[in-house]
């Protein structure tokens, strides 16, 4: 799944994509990379940032999302958005998936809406909210108790009629480096959902901060952790740098 951020703020690639020329190039480059999806988002969700409202996301997404659509009319894309409005939007010009990083919890409509057109759902982990989640964020068991998040948001997805389940960990979203690593040294525990299991560590502070480098250097660091995250059932992985992960698939799958 590569990324396309149309936010100024990302914590990788803020404002590098501000144009509908360069959104559009940069799509045609992961295509031809190999990506299976394209995740596009308008809002950032880095630590610190704030919710966006409903209006200003679908004026800052729809202007490049029909341009988009309409040029790769035949390729999958995924909507990064916690509004159900907007996900309501992006369905019905032609989105595949929705990637909701709060998992329903900033907008009690997504789980019916998500019901009612049956599209795959990606349903994250997240402590807190994006602008005070990483104050200290404190867990007794960080694998035992998003494994209950996610028993209890399945059940709840499930009941509002959503079949089609992705699980993400939320690498970074409210956890502590130590809480980091022991969720990906722990990754094939969540296997027992059965769901497809998609893992955003692309660049992550949790890889360049404890190399001491710039998320710009992170790449062959965050190539050695999508390998690992394979080996211990990672179906999807959510990245910045699609050939490069594309090439480590290859070799896992060389391998297996």
């Amino acid at each position: 799944m590569g990324i396309l951020n149309l936010t100024k703020d990302s914590f990788y690639d803020g404002g590098k994509y501000n144009t509908l020329k360069k959104c559009l190039l940069q799509c045609e480059k992961m295509i031809n990379e190999g990506a299976h999806f394209i995740d596009i988002g308008v809002h950032s969700s880095k630590p610190g940032s704030k919710i966006i409202n409903s209006d200003d996301e679908i004026e800052l997404l729809i202007p490049y999302l029909e341009k988009i659509l309409k040029e790769f009319n035949n390729f999958y894309f995924s909507i990064d958005t916690y509004n159900s409005e907007v996900a309501k939007i992006s369905i019905e010009m032609g989105v595949s998936i929705i990637n909701d990083i709060s998992a329903g919890s900033f907008d009690d409509k997504m789980f019916s809406l998500l019901g009612k057109y049956k599209l795959p759902y990606v349903i994250m982990h997240m402590k807190g909210i994006p602008v005070s989640m990483q104050k200290q964020p404190e867990y007794r068991n960080v694998t035992r108790e998003i494994i209950d998040f996610f028993h209890k948001k399945i059940n709840q997805a499930k009941k509002k009629g959503i079949k089609n389940i992705i699980i993400d960990p939320g690498f970074g979203f409210g956890k502590n480096e130590s809480h980091n690593y022991e969720l990906l040294k722990n990754l094939s525990d969540f296997k027992i959902f059965d769901y497809p299991i998609l893992v955003g560590l692309s660049r992550k502070s949790m890889i360049y901060k404890k190399l001491d480098i710039l998320p710009e250097f992170a790449l062959s660091a965050t190539t050695a952790v999508h390998a690992w995250a394979l080996e211990r059932g990672a179906k999807i992985l959510r990245v910045h740098d699609v050939k490069e992960a594309k090439e480590c698939i290859t070799l896992w799958e060389t391998l297996q």
